[in-house]
């Protein structure tokens, strides 16, 4: 029954995502006749930029953020521990907390780029990000901590969402004196900052099965099961329709 109305919430949400471009648009086009003054349509058009980030940061916080997996893994035979769970603990923290860091970056970066210039902050070196990356592994060890960096994350994406959307709207080009520009290659500067949401937000799934109740201080960790993998497979196909609803918005 829970899975059919998260499945019915995913389709109602989806659906409102492959409209609202279409709306958007159309604001926009009655927002150009008027292009120099206010009006109520370019109000509407300045507005929407925020509906899908908030519903973004909303879908996330409710269902990707406070995990609850199988309790018959505890009991479960396929087990890691030792050496392995080592090294998977190392890799997801360096990784969550990398992008972590960089992403904080972006956010200011384009701060100081946009509204504050002359001012520039200067790119992390290595022991600058070490030092970041350490620190926000240990946040990430304990629960409270952990939640408080996923929704601060989250502020950040509606943050750095909304700069774009003035960049957008104000025409604005982009040049590689932002740290966002062509980050993994890229071009389109919602995608980037939609893959580096989903990118934290996978490790982040991952980080919340290792340190699942007492599997680091048992150091062993279960195998999830199929129905531990729902929201994750959940998170593909939202995330799926997020990147759809900015292509058609572009």
């Amino acid at each position: 029954m829970i899975i059919k109305n998260n499945t019915t919430k995913l389709l109602v949400t989806i659906s409102f995502l492959l409209i609202l471009p279409l709306v958007q648009k159309q604001w926009f086009n009655l927002y150009s006749f008027n292009i120099n003054n206010v009006s109520f349509y370019s109000i509407l058009y300045y507005l929407s930029g925020a509906i899908c980030p908030s519903l973004v940061c909303l879908n996330s916080l409710k269902n990707y953020t406070y995990y609850n997996f199988n309790k018959d893994m505890i009991h479960s035979k396929k087990i890691i521990k030792g050496k392995r769970l080592l090294f998977f603990v190392a890799i997801n923290l360096i990784f969550l907390s990398y992008f972590i860091a960089v992403y904080i970056y972006i956010n200011f970066d384009l701060i100081f780029n946009l509204f504050l210039e002359g001012i520039n902050i200067p790119k992390p070196d290595i022991p600058q990000l070490s030092l970041s990356i350490f620190l926000i592994s240990i946040l990430l060890i304990f629960k409270k901590s952990r939640f408080l960096l996923k929704k601060i994350i989250l502020v950040n994406f509606i943050l750095i969402s909304i700069y774009l959307w003035h960049l957008q709207i104000n025409n604005i080009s982009v040049d590689d004196q932002f740290h966002i520009y062509r980050y993994f290659g890229l071009n389109d500067l919602n995608l980037i900052n939609l893959f580096i949401l989903v990118s934290i937000e996978i490790s982040f799934f991952t980080w919340s099965l290792i340190s699942y109740k007492t599997n680091l201080s048992d150091w062993i960790v279960a195998i999830p099961q199929k129905g531990d993998l729902i929201p994750i497979l959940n998170m593909f196909i939202f995330y799926f329709f997020i990147i759809i609803y900015y292509s058609i918005l572009t």
